[in-house]
């Protein structure tokens, strides 16, 4: 793993007070500020099964009698009060817990009580990151309390690296601290700086490559057909076997049987979902699509507009969206309008399956914006959710009218339009912007 610190910086760091994190998006009026300033709890894009991360770094906890671990505790549940009804995954940076910032054996003793089976059940996996002598005492303490189950969840990581296997490395926000003290661990190791290993260069994207690739790439290797292959089939198969599953969306899949789907879709071989028998599949294998393409759905320029929709009346919201996704790009509009129709879709069938707009928004509004540097913030998700929410809920007024992209292009198919809508089969776009032209 390569670093830009080095060992002189490392040390400064160590020794140097505690500086808070600056979030441009922390409001003062945050119901917590006076913990969420500190940045000690963050959200950190997707592990490999798309399940949402959330760190918890000790480094960043000033000392007790600057935090008020009670509200430390609430301020926890509230975060992950936004994730639990969906799969999620903690990465805890031990590093940093000192005598000075630590909370007593009676806090942990309430805080493991406090997490009830809601926030156990959806918890897939708790890395803890450079464990000490102190996580092992801690363990024998409350292995009693501590659930077999839930014990399996728990997986020790010596070193940073070793993050890589099971999560994106690069979208997680680690403390300089904790990078610096991962290298002095290694230099220990071994005596010396591990050697900078030399990435190869990325080979050229296969012509039938679906992930990773830009719109435009999967545009131009497909006859000019605006939809991605990969979309029609996973938003054709759910829509004709998964409306009405229960947590659609919200759980994740084999992580193996996903690369092996993706593998075979890049290879431009075809997928039949009924082989992996779980609706999960194809809902994982959508959401991976949005979230690995180079720029999003929504595209860069739209960040900090799509960031604005709280400040805007709510009378005016619904308007404002309008206004923002008809700015698009033709090619983005077309495949946001295909996507959305679906989603409302799902949403008018939440009485079984329980995936409201305000659901749907949770699990996609990250995977369609993000910044075009590091990863949406804790206190970006507000708007964001907001934001496609609004575009689920309103969509046929957003969108102008139920219609979706013509059929007989081959951009949609023909089944889509069966589930009772009245669509047209023309597609609708601002005034003075021509149909879905190249």
């Amino acid at each position: 793993m390569k670093s830009n610190f080095h060992p002189q910086t490392c040390q400064a760091l160590a020794w140097a007070p505690h500086i808070v994190p600056c979030d441009p998006q922390l409001n003062i009026n945050h119901p917590y500020y006076d913990v969420a300033r500190h940045g000690i709890i963050q959200l950190a894009g997707d592990d490999s099964s798309g399940r949402k991360v959330i760190t918890f770094s000790c480094c960043r906890m000033p000392p007790s009698h600057q935090l008020n671990h009670t509200r430390l505790l609430e301020y926890l549940k509230y975060t992950l009060d936004q994730y639990v009804e969906n799969d999620y995954t903690v990465v805890y940076f031990h590093y940093g817990l000192k005598s000075l910032n630590k909370p007593s054996l009676k806090w942990l003793q309430t805080a493991y009580k406090e997490f009830d089976r809601k926030y156990k059940k959806n918890l897939k996996a708790l890395y803890v990151v450079h464990p000490t002598n102190f996580i092992k005492i801690l363990w024998n303490i409350f292995k009693p309390l501590i659930s077999h189950k839930f014990g399996k969840k728990i997986t020790y990581l010596n070193y940073l690296s070793d993050l890589g296997e099971h999560l994106k490395y690069d979208q997680l926000n680690i403390p300089q601290e904790v990078i610096c003290h991962d290298e002095n661990l290694r230099r220990k190791q071994k005596g010396k700086l591990a050697p900078v290993v030399k990435v190869p260069p990325p080979r050229p994207p296969l012509p039938t490559q679906q992930f990773g690739v830009s719109l435009q790439y999967i545009k131009d290797k497909n006859k000019g057909e605006l939809l991605p292959p990969v979309m029609k089939e996973t938003v054709s198969y759910l829509k004709n076997k998964g409306l009405k599953v229960e947590g659609l969306f919200r759980r994740s899949a084999s992580i193996q049987i996903i690369k092996d789907v993706q593998k075979l879709y890049n290879q431009g071989k075809s997928v039949n979902f009924d082989d992996y028998n779980d609706i999960h599949v194809p809902a994982v294998i959508l959401k991976t699509f949005l979230r690995e393409l180079p720029q999003p759905l929504l595209t860069f320029d739209c960040y900090d507009h799509i960031l604005g929709i709280t400040s805007v009346e709510s009378c005016l919201r619904v308007t404002r969206c309008k206004e923002i996704i008809q700015g698009l790009p033709e090619h983005n509009y077309v495949v946001l309008k295909y996507l959305i129709c679906f989603l409302h879709m799902v949403s008018q069938e939440s009485i079984y399956n329980r995936m409201t707009a305000s659901s749907l928004a949770c699990v996609f509004g990250v995977n369609l914006i993000w910044p075009s540097k590091g990863t949406t913030s804790l206190n970006a998700l507000v708007p964001v959710n907001l934001f496609t929410e609004l575009l689920i809920d309103f969509y046929t007024n957003i969108f102008n009218s139920w219609t979706v992209p013509d059929v007989g292009r081959g951009l949609v198919p023909r089944e889509f339009l069966s589930h009772g809508q009245n669509m047209n089969m023309n597609i609708s776009r601002p005034t003075g912007q021509s149909e879905c032209s190249d």
